[in-house]
């Protein structure tokens, strides 16, 4: 059975070329307008979503938001014309798993599609691990960190970047090696993203005294705690 995608884009030439293509290995709906995918994203079951930033009645951002209150895990891929890094920024801190700039090639945006779905899928066959740090408990599958039975909601990268600290507690992490192995790439754009969510859990840990992420000049990162 083919996956089934959400594609938001008010372009009609550029929809229409994109959904030819992907149409041959998906199974793609497409909307012009973001209410209306919206609206439908809380009806039927999509694998992906694909979203155009500029949408008339509600726009790409203010569309991932939405969908990631619904659902944490569903891959979302931004398609923009916007290349402020300011913009490239806020879509990945909603949630958003790649930011592609116009004019992009069809082949990538596949190649991103199959890396997204595989690894939804890789995920969704993984049984459920928590692991302790502190006086926190971390649940990856969930993205969450539940502490005095209070629950704190991660994001998918959050979560994931996380994740490998935690594998990797007390040991050196080289900035580099984090961003290949979590995100495939080592550039600017997701370098500046990563300090975002390692600031974020940096917050996070103030409540126990006995984590601490430390910034390791000119190499990377690591994880102390007991």
């Amino acid at each position: 059975m083919k996956k089934k995608l959400l594609y938001a884009e008010d372009d009609s030439t550029l929809a229409f070329l994109t959904t030819d293509s992907l149409e041959q290995y998906y199974e793609v709906v497409h909307f012009t307008n973001g209410k209306e995918a919206f609206e439908a994203f809380g009806h039927e079951a999509f694998d992906l979503c694909i979203l155009d930033v500029m949408l008339p009645g509600m726009d790409g951002f203010e569309l991932a938001a939405a969908i990631r209150k619904c659902d944490i895990e569903v891959p979302i891929i931004f398609l923009s014309a916007k290349t402020l890094k300011e913009d490239r920024i806020k879509g990945l801190k909603l949630g958003a798993d790649d930011y592609l700039v116009k004019p992009y090639s069809i082949e990538e945006l596949m190649l991103k599609i199959e890396v997204f779905l595989q690894r939804s899928q890789k995920q969704a066959s993984v049984k459920n691990v928590t692991y302790s740090i502190g006086s926190f408990v971390f649940d990856p599958e969930n993205y969450s960190l539940i502490k005095d039975g209070q629950s704190i909601q991660l994001t998918e990268r959050e979560a994931a970047l996380l994740k490998l600290f935690i594998e990797n507690k007390n040991t050196i992490l080289k900035r580099e090696n984090i961003l290949k192995q979590l995100w495939g790439t080592n550039d600017y754009f997701m370098g500046r993203s990563m300090d975002v969510f390692i600031s974020r859990l940096r917050k996070i840990f103030k409540e126990d005294e006995n984590i601490r992420i430390e910034n390791i000049p000119r190499i990377g990162f690591k994880l102390v705690a007991p």
